[in-house]
């Protein structure tokens, strides 16, 4: 009955009206659009196109601003981390589904045939399974690298990370134990067809968890330097990669070991007029959004990288703030109860800082429903929306 009225209705509408083009079925911007263009990541001044750009940043030590520099894109920045982390310590493991063969992303190429099976190695397909064995190992004093394939697959593992990993200092009081050695690494966000189950962006979530430090580099350099702090660390880190980022950042990349400090934010471009704060790739959209604002408005906007969602650095922020009065946080996670809303609490919580705001803190960010895949392009932050909010609150 079923296929006879379905063969009744292609009759009756004509087969033709309802095979629609592949092309048809994802949002789109149009051609001539003034602002929503792709992101020019081979001029954009958040990535270090040069030897001399990379090797300028005062956060690096010096031996390694004395030393050479290797073009990466944001995934083989990630696998010479490991490889590096893997050479000087044999503590570190990495494990993962499919990561022996390199996984989905390619981020560990070659690391077992490098560092052999016993310290690269695949898992069976459980989340769950990948956080505990990572827990037990971090807790017998290994530093194990747990690779989760998505982010939007880490759900299964909550328990582990909430119940073992966060409290688990807590727990051991004087004992000392802990599994701060524990780094999970997870590919996260948009990239324009992931739909409900590969475009999540659940960094909130784990700011939500006492014990957990939260990371998202934005560029390969930032993701060197920011993994091999956190594989080092005493305290367990996610570290959330933006996957659409993976071959679409490429830049300058010092090759020897550094780190970048945690819980540090940086002022990419100063400005006296709005501050915007952001991490990660929709960080790229505001420098669009910003450079066509200074253009046609005439002022100057501070760009500030939380590198480090949680614990996140107030600091920075909140002198940023009180120079300009006007702020705007923008960020592709939920906009309910959002890294924004923390960073908007906090900034009118603290009296100093609130009595410099000439406007209400904005929040650009995904809305408050799951991933559209026809509409996905209209349900994360844009560098129209982040235009528009500079312009509102300098109207305010």
């Amino acid at each position: 009955m079923k296929h006879r009225a379905v063969h009744q209705l292609r009759r009756a509408i004509g087969a033709s009206t309802i095979r629609l083009p592949v092309r048809r079925c994802y949002s789109t911007h149009p051609p001539n659009a003034r602002l929503n263009l792709p992101v020019d990541y081979a001029t954009t001044p958040l990535l270090a196109h040069s030897s001399q750009a990379a090797l300028s940043n005062k956060e690096l030590p010096e031996d390694v601003r004395n030393g050479p520099t290797k073009k990466m894109n944001l995934f083989q920045a990630i696998n010479d981390a490991m490889g590096i982390a893997l050479t000087e310590d044999e503590s570190v493991v990495v494990f993962g589904e499919d990561v022996a063969f390199g996984g989905v992303f390619r981020c560990t190429m070659k690391l077992a045939d490098t560092h052999g099976a016993e310290r690269v190695f695949n898992t069976p397909l459980t989340e769950q399974g990948i956080m505990g064995f990572g827990i037990g190992l971090a807790a017998e004093g290994m530093r194990p690298i747990a690779e989760i394939q998505f982010a939007d697959y880490v759900y299964p593992a909550f328990d582990q990370l909430v119940n073992e990993a966060a409290k688990f200092r807590y727990r051991d009081g004087t004992c000392g134990r802990s599994v701060g050695g524990l780094t999970v690494r997870m590919p996260c966000g948009g990239v324009g067809h992931g739909g409900l189950y590969h475009s999540q962006s659940p960094e909130s979530l784990f700011t939500h968890i006492p014990g957990l430090r939260v990371i998202m580099p934005r560029s390969p350099a930032q993701a060197k330097g920011l993994l091999l702090a956190a594989i080092r660390s005493n305290d367990p880190c996610v570290f959330m990669e933006p996957k659409i980022l993976y071959r679409a950042a490429v830049e300058q990349v010092p090759t020897g070991a550094y780190e970048l400090p945690l819980s540090k934010a940086e002022v990419l471009k100063e400005g006296k007029d709005v501050t915007i704060i952001s991490y990660g790739q929709p960080l790229y959209l505001c420098q669009a959004a910003i450079k066509q604002a200074e253009r046609d408005l005439g002022i100057s906007v501070e760009l500030i990288d939380l590198r480090t969602m949680y614990p996140w650095d107030k600091k920075t922020v909140f002198e940023s703030v009180r120079k300009t009065g006007r702020v705007m946080v923008v960020h592709e996670s939920m906009v309910n109860a959002g890294i924004g809303a923390e960073v908007a609490a906090a900034i009118q919580e603290d009296p100093d800082t609130f009595l410099r705001l000439e406007a209400p803190v904005a929040r650009v960010a995904g809305w408050s429903i799951h991933n559209p895949l026809i509409f996905e392009k209209f349900h994360l932050p844009d560098v129209a929306r982040i235009y528009d909010n500079i312009k509102r609150v300098l109207d305010y």
